[in-house]
């Protein structure tokens, strides 16, 4: 996915800066994009001169003037266009399945060890998860019952990911200690 379509739907939201942006963007799960900080504010200049987004500069004093970006209508149709297009199957890029290929080279307790840790590392994102969930951190507009439904149902894949992740970690280990 190219962060353009994030970013131009955060903006369709209403406007921000680039540092608000980017401070969704890290605080998200749904969002989160592991490029570098500067992909989106490279990003919001192409976007503003491709017409897609406006700028608006505010001035501070004693800093540095605010950039504030607000979609255009031609950005919104392209968003629109976007959204519409065929869903691009998920990527899993899962290195930990790198790292177990070749694991049978461990014995028995290293190789429990290590799966030991990955079990508790997923089991941690599952609890950071389910907490996010419970407090209402999540990202979510919610400015129709369907959109606040879709939000929520955004954070539900991935919790289910994590929690079939965690039951999946768990027979390998009960599995490979009878091997």
């Amino acid at each position: 996915m190219d962060i353009k379509y994030a970013i131009m739907g955060f903006l369709s939201w209403q406007p921000f800066t680039g540092y608000d942006l980017k401070k969704m963007m890290s605080a998200s799960t749904a969002f989160y994009w592991s490029g570098n900080n500067n992909q989106i504010y490279t990003t919001l200049v192409q976007l503003h001169r491709e017409g897609m987004v406006t700028q608006e500069i505010q001035p501070q004093e004693h800093l540095p003037s605010r950039k504030i970006y607000t979609l255009t209508s031609g950005g919104r149709s392209a968003l629109d266009e976007w959204v519409r297009s065929a869903p691009e199957l998920p990527v899993f890029k899962k290195t930990f399945l790198v790292q177990l290929a070749w694991a049978a080279r461990l014995d028995k307790p290293e190789l429990d060890g290590l799966l030991a840790k990955y079990e508790y590392e997923i089991n941690m994102q599952l609890l950071m998860l389910n907490e996010k969930k419970r407090r209402g951190d999540e990202l979510n507009p919610a400015r129709t019952s369907r959109e606040k439904y879709i939000w929520e149902m955004i954070s539900e894949n991935y919790l289910r990911s994590y929690a079939a992740e965690l039951a999946w970690v768990q027979e390998l280990r009960r599995e490979a200690a009878l091997k």
